[in-house]
């Protein structure tokens, strides 16, 4: 099959972005003809399985987001404050790109605006997956475009959703949407894969030599600068370790784990970039490692180092990805009890059985009790926590690793 996968961002660094690359490497892996049509500047970073990258000149370089970040060479900005005329000519220069690249026979388009719109506006079979940011922080509260996303969800072939949970926000933001299913992200269950710590710890070392230089740590999207000795340094003690990673905003709930650590014997690794990491640096404890932006390459080391891995957001997520990944490692996730993230906790917590599945998820916010499933499962012994660990993982590769995922959407 000849597949066009449209992506409006980049290919690290978010949740969207590293789906994106994961379908293309699947996808190419298997056989298909993948193109991908995105805004990566720097694809040699990443293992397409051969997928190429094509990337559309924006009109006026302005980029749609629904978080403001920094873009090489564009100005991001928030899609509620672009102008109709700016997000036609938007949506009509991606969608001329599709139409010099075709025929295909598939464009699969990422976010239900503006990827539904470039979708239709190509004139190839398309179908639409619906991520969740752009339905909480764009379409919510804008009728213009939760009308304009619904108008154009209607001629896709299939509108993929993560969780039951967006099934329902994508109900309720744009109305009665046709053709629904729910596919969730997946996992690469080779890639995330437990790890003796000796191992885990000289791989980790050998992929911070490697990272690109980043004086003064000015480039918040790469790893932040002397990350190999902090790592050297950090881990030469065997502690209770937790870890968080993902973005640092307030909705992200970092805040809610660092109060959380307070008279807890238990040290942390907090991984990302992301505007709130300033005010997050003040509140945490002495001796919590904030180490900049990590890629695959480096978290699937260093989570093996890790004994439990926290997704404390206080705003609702599509899926839990990040949860699964740690799951996959081995690695005991707890998550706050709301969305995509309690569908990742009820999936891992038939596997480990109803008491440890007490203790995978924590009331929205509550930093007492997040202490107490923190304590709890650290106070394991040692053999019954990795053991646990095991259980999770069988629970991602049953319904989450990527083989999994990316054959249903071709389906």
């Amino acid at each position: 099959m000849r597949v066009l996968l449209w992506h409006g961002y980049l290919l690290g660094g978010t949740g969207s972005n590293v789906y994106t690359r994961a379908l293309a490497r699947e996808w190419s892996l298997a056989g298909h003809d993948v193109t991908v049509v995105c805004q990566e500047r720097h694809p040699e970073r990443y293992d397409l399985g051969g997928a190429r990258v094509v990337v559309p000149a924006l009109p006026g370089g302005l980029l749609p987001v629904f978080v403001l970040d920094r873009y090489e060479g564009l100005e991001a900005r928030l899609l509620v404050d672009f102008s109709p005329s700016e997000c036609e000519a938007y949506v009509a220069a991606n969608a001329a790109v599709l139409q010099e690249l075709g025929p295909a026979d598939l464009v699969f388009a990422n976010h239900v605006v503006l990827g539904a719109p470039v979708g239709a506006a190509s004139g190839i079979r398309y179908r639409v997956k619906a991520h969740g940011s752009e339905l909480e922080y764009a379409m919510r509260g804008r009728p213009d475009l939760a009308r304009w996303g619904a108008e154009t969800l209607a001629g896709a072939e299939v509108v993929y959703a993560g969780s039951e949970h967006i099934r329902g926000v994508l109900e309720e933001v744009a109305g009665h949407v046709d053709r629904v299913e729910i596919v969730p992200p997946g996992v690469d269950v080779d890639e995330f894969r437990p790890e003796p710590r000796d191992e885990a710890l000289a791989a980790l070392l050998e992929e911070a030599r490697a990272d690109p230089p980043n004086p003064r740590s000015g480039d918040e999207r790469q790893p932040d600068e002397g990350n190999t000795g902090r790592f050297e340094q950090f881990f030469a003690e065997e502690r209770p370790t937790v870890v968080y990673f993902g973005k640092l905003l307030e909705n992200k709930g970092v805040h809610v784990l660092l109060e959380a650590l307070a008279g807890l014997d238990a040290r942390a690794v907090v991984v990302g970039f992301g505007d709130y990491r300033a005010q997050l640096e003040a509140l945490a404890p002495p001796g919590t490692l904030f180490t900049g932006a990590l890629e695959h390459r480096h978290l699937r080391h260093l989570l093996p180092l890790c004994d439990v891995a926290v997704v404390p957001s206080i705003f609702p997520e599509a899926f839990g990805m990040v949860a699964a990944e740690a799951a996959a490692a081995g690695v005991l996730p707890v998550v706050s009890a709301h969305s995509g993230l309690a569908e990742v906790a009820a999936g891992i917590g038939e596997e480990i059985g109803p008491e440890a599945a007490a203790l995978v998820s924590f009331p929205v916010g509550d930093s007492a009790a997040l202490r107490e499933r923190l304590a709890a499962i650290l106070a394991l012994p040692v053999e019954r926590r990795r053991a646990l660990g095991l259980a999770a993982r069988r629970a991602v590769a049953d319904h989450w690793s990527w083989g999994v995922v990316a054959a249903r959407l071709l389906a």
